[in-house]
């Protein structure tokens, strides 16, 4: 193939693949409505845009799928989902020597080339391997086997003086470093990085960035909830450890009832420093969704544990704008987040929804006037939604009662008024009614009414 026919099958590429790009919003989640992309490593190149790397989940039965998506966003607001970036079976296939599922990527940056490092689920061959593109969004193409790599979760860093390091594995990380290629490792540097307590912690997952003088390790932990829902880190002095454990960045347990894992990186944007993460949906350990919440770097180089939060990158949300049912950051009792199959309205809600569940959202700001409250319900078999502030045993606010739909299958819009409330305050919405399931929730809204 000439360079001039290449070059046309490459823009062709591109067009194809900007074309497929959809926009999402600032509030947590980031993807949008059922798409679901986890394992989040964020990164800022030359140009001065975010870009997430991340694997996608598609079904309940397996981990991942066999495509990568990009998203990425100049504002953390706007965010772009980049479909079908790389691939190893099916259309853009660029992995000729297996097709096995693309679990947790990474990316990187050297010398007009990126660098995409995917791994697969097979430990006894093709665990790992690198694909290039000359953009960060893709596609990358001509996949390889990294020799010497036989876990998952490849994780790299390219230091200031040019030198790249690679880490990977479960139970325990491993490290070495990255030949000039960036597609090899030096098998005779391979090494563990942590320290004991770190050991104790890790579970897989590895991130790793500089900072200033400082080296962080961030991965997924165990050390809570007999499950690795933490995002934990250690830091050090020296790219190759050893590093310290220090504690954990954010925990993702009571988002879903099912959660069973956390994985995610660190990364700065506009002078600001935020930790990527995911949530699971579904009542399931998959169908998992980028989150991000802004941290605290201290200048003894640790970092203080942050909640998960629904307004994200944003300072709140305004309590007037219509909030989706799926921002809800902490769930209790039967209540998950599922995908609404309606072809004209995609969207996702909240439901299986019992007496004294509870949703909450983090965090909300009220103007002086507001004074009604309005909420989308389906499937409603009766009950009621009381309206706390800053806690499920907060003070009550108001309560709107849903009225049971003769086919319980029709939305309603119910209303009820609100007592003074006024500022940034954590919303709870405590469900109440009888047994069993009593409706789904799409989305509320709060309103200035004249009296």
């Amino acid at each position: 193939m000439t360079l001039f026919k290449r070059t046309l099958k490459y823009i062709a590429t591109i067009l194809i693949i900007n074309i497929l790009s959809t926009n999402t919003h600032g509030q947590n989640p980031i993807c949008p409505p059922g798409m679901y992309i986890a394992d989040p490593e964020a990164h800022v190149w030359e140009d001065g845009k975010i870009y997430i790397y991340g694997s996608r989940d598609e079904s309940d039965a397996y981990w991942c799928s066999h495509k990568h998506h990009v998203l990425f966003s100049d504002d953390l607001k706007t965010w772009q989902v980049v479909e079908d970036a790389f691939a190893s079976k099916g259309t853009n296939d660029q992995v000729s020597y297996c097709d096995h599922l693309l679990f947790a990527p990474d990316c990187a940056y050297k010398d007009g080339t990126y660098y995409l490092y995917y791994c697969s689920p097979d430990r006894k061959m093709y665990t790992e391997g690198v694909a290039t593109s000359k953009y960060p969004t893709g596609p990358f193409t001509n996949g390889k086997h990294i020799k010497g790599a036989q876990e998952i979760d490849p994780a790299v860093l390219v230091d200031d003086d040019g030198q790249a390091y690679y880490l990977w594995g479960q139970g325990y990380p491993k490290m070495a470093k990255l030949k000039p290629n960036m597609m090899c490792i030096d098998q005779t540097t391979i090494c563990k990085p942590l320290n004991q307590a770190g050991n104790e912690a890790f579970h897989e997952g590895s991130s790793i960035r500089k900072i200033g003088d400082w080296y962080y390790l961030v991965f997924a932990d165990d050390s809570r909830n007999n499950r690795p829902t933490c995002l934990g880190y250690a830091i050090s002095k020296k790219p190759m450890g050893p590093y310290e454990y220090k504690g954990v960045i954010i925990d993702n347990a009571g988002s879903d009832p099912s959660i069973w894992n956390n994985h995610g990186s660190i990364e700065a944007f506009n002078g600001q420093w935020y930790v990527f993460y995911h949530r699971s949906t579904h009542n399931s350990q998959k169908y998992r969704k980028t989150c991000l919440e802004p941290i605290q770097i201290n200048k003894d180089g640790t970092i203080n544990e942050v909640e998960m939060t629904s307004q994200g990158a944003l300072s709140y949300l305004p309590a007037q704008s219509l909030i989706q049912a799926e921002r809800a950051c902490l769930l209790y009792g039967s209540v998950f987040i599922d995908h609404l199959i309606n072809n004209d309205y995609p969207n996702e809600i909240l439901t299986h929804i019992n007496h004294n569940d509870y949703a909450a959202y983090k965090y909300l700001h009220f103007e002086k006037g507001i004074n009604r409250f309005r909420i989308k319900t389906f499937n409603a078999t009766g009950g009621a939604v009381e309206l706390r502030i800053d806690s499920e045993d907060g003070k009550l606010v108001g309560t709107c009662q849903i009225n049971p739909q003769p086919n319980n299958t029709a939305y309603q819009i119910s209303e009820c008024k609100v007592s003074n409330i006024k500022g940034k305050h954590a919303l709870f919405l405590v469900f109440k009614g009888g047994s069993g399931h009593m409706f789904d929730v799409d989305y509320f809204e709060f309103l200035k009414q004249p009296l």
